[in-house]
């Protein structure tokens, strides 16, 4: 089921919900919540590559992908969102990578860097995000995108905080004509 997702960009989706149940089973011995979670076909194949390495399922993402969103191949570059943590597999990279070989599309991965070390997961509030992201993503490549359509690539799509600025600073220094963005899941509550 692809979901609308809204921000500074032209048009974005998410290609599924991540978890489509999650159940509280207490606090750990650490003081930690902890939860039972049932994730959604692409929400598991997300977090198999993203925790567990295995990159067996990105063909199987990307074909996910392609049953349910359309016109990939019209884009003039996919640009991943940077990644708030260093993996020996970037999950997004290696998603958007094999999403622009079976399209077609140039990827430019690295086009978009995080200034700084900013970790995200823990912080909630969405105008906290939005602070803690202000500036923080800057373009590093040099690809000209003057008047081209891009689109934007990450996992998963929570306040939107992180793809607002990927698009605040592709607006500011380069002459792109669209960002569309594309996210494998959604949280089933933007917070």
């Amino acid at each position: 089921m692809v979901y609308r997702i809204s921000g500074n960009w032209l048009i974005g989706v998410a290609c599924d919900l991540h978890t489509v149940e999650s159940i509280y089973l207490g606090v750990d011995e650490y003081g930690h919540n902890r939860f039972e979670n049932t994730r959604s076909v692409i929400g598991e194949l997300v977090y198999q590559l993203k925790y567990q390495n295995d990159q067996t399922t990105i063909p199987k993402i990307i074909d996910l992908l392609l049953q349910n969103i359309k016109g990939i191949e019209s884009f003039d570059a996919i640009i991943p969102v940077p990644s708030s943590k260093i993996r020996r597999i970037q999950p997004v990279d290696a998603i958007s990578k094999a999403l622009g070989d079976k399209c077609k599309v140039p990827v430019l991965i690295n086009y978009l860097v995080k200034n700084g070390d900013i970790e995200l997961k823990g912080i909630t509030d969405p105008a906290d995000r939005d602070r803690a992201l202000f500036d923080s993503i800057v373009v590093a490549g040099t690809t000209d995108l003057s008047e081209k359509n891009v689109l934007l690539v990450d996992d998963l799509y929570r306040s939107g905080a992180t793809l607002d600025a990927c698009c605040r600073a592709l607006k500011k220094s380069t002459q792109v004509k669209n960002i569309c963005v594309l996210t494998m899941t959604k949280t089933r509550k933007n917070r």
